[in-house]
């Protein structure tokens, strides 16, 4: 199909039907794997053999394309934005990649390779975990593209414990990507965290404490001065969030950024210089009344909304 028809049809698609209805693809967005032209790709990794505690992300990508139908409904006027973010930006779901669980040593190359698959198409990739392990292909994957990030990284854990290069854990990868040189550290900052390490790796940190005593404002300041106009890859664990706020997930902390402390910081830094993003760990097995997956759901709203602003202001 021609890349500019192609296009065309994506912004012409329109959700149709009743919310709690129909077949389901982020935002009611058109599911497809011909992608020229697309702006956007939404794409599932649904994979948790390297969670430590609680499995179940592996459902995420299912369970937070679910609970956003009803913000598909009201897409002509996402609030708080006033615009309706696919009048500027092709939208496509491309589906989830197909996992082997038989083969869990395959895992960061056949991850890297799906996410090759569609960054040639010079889309802009949103990933759904997924445990968030998944970030490490998804970052190489990425640094192939654009080289070195900066790393805007929302959780409650630094996930830079030690690693030698093999492990299959979601809580040491950035340590690994850091020593690989795909992460360029000066820039990048961890923001929740209320978890120990004995040394930060050079990462700026914002623990969730600080966000709670300073307020919103302040940490959107700290993550703009720390980033600063370096290309970022956003990773978003929804862990970040407190229990109160995401129960569906595998290592809750408690004392964590709510729902809308989280939606304000990122809406404050929506014009950084972002090439990818993911959210990850939603686990819906321990959710409750989707809870988890509708706060994972908006948090992705929100930033594509964002990409439409920058790409309308472009």
């Amino acid at each position: 199909m021609d890349k500019d028809i192609n296009r065309k049809a994506m912004l012409e698609h329109s959700a149709s039907g009743t919310t709690f209805a129909g077949q389901l693809s982020f935002l009611r967005r058109k599911y497809t794997r011909s992608i020229a032209g697309a702006d956007v790709v939404i794409a599932g990794v649904p994979f948790d053999s390297a969670t430590t505690y609680r499995p179940g992300a592996r459902l995420g990508p299912r369970a937070i394309r679910e609970a956003s139908v009803q913000l598909a409904e009201i897409v002509e006027q996402s609030f708080p934005f006033k615009i309706n973010p696919f009048q500027s930006l092709a939208v496509a779901d491309y589906g989830d990649l197909e996992l082997d669980s038989g083969y869990p040593n395959q895992i960061v190359e056949t991850v890297e390779n799906f996410a090759h698959k569609i960054l040639e198409h010079d889309a802009f990739m949103i990933s759904l975990g997924g445990d968030h392990f998944v970030t490490y292909p998804l970052l190489k994957a990425h640094y192939q593209v654009h080289g070195p990030m900066a790393l805007v990284h929302f959780d409650a854990h630094v996930d830079t414990w030690p690693d030698d290069g093999k492990r299959l854990d979601h809580g040491s990868m950035f340590l690994r990507a850091k020593n690989e040189g795909i992460i360029d550290v000066e820039h990048s900052i961890q923001i929740g965290i209320r978890s120990y390490s004995e040394s930060d790796h050079g990462f700026s940190i914002l623990d969730a404490p600080s966000v709670h005593r300073d307020g919103t404002q302040s940490a959107i300041e700290r993550i703009r001065q720390t980033v600063g106009s370096t290309q970022a890859y956003l990773t978003f664990d929804i862990d970040c969030l407190d229990p109160a706020f995401a129960p569906g997930t595998g290592t809750p902390v408690a004392g964590g950024l709510s729902s809308a402390q989280a939606l304000e910081i990122l809406r404050g830094i929506g014009d950084l210089n972002y090439v990818g993003m993911d959210l990850v760990e939603v686990a819906p097995a321990y959710d409750h009344a989707e809870i988890t997956a509708i706060a994972a759901a908006t948090i992705i709203h929100d930033f594509i909304c964002l990409l439409a602003i920058k790409h309308s202001a472009s």
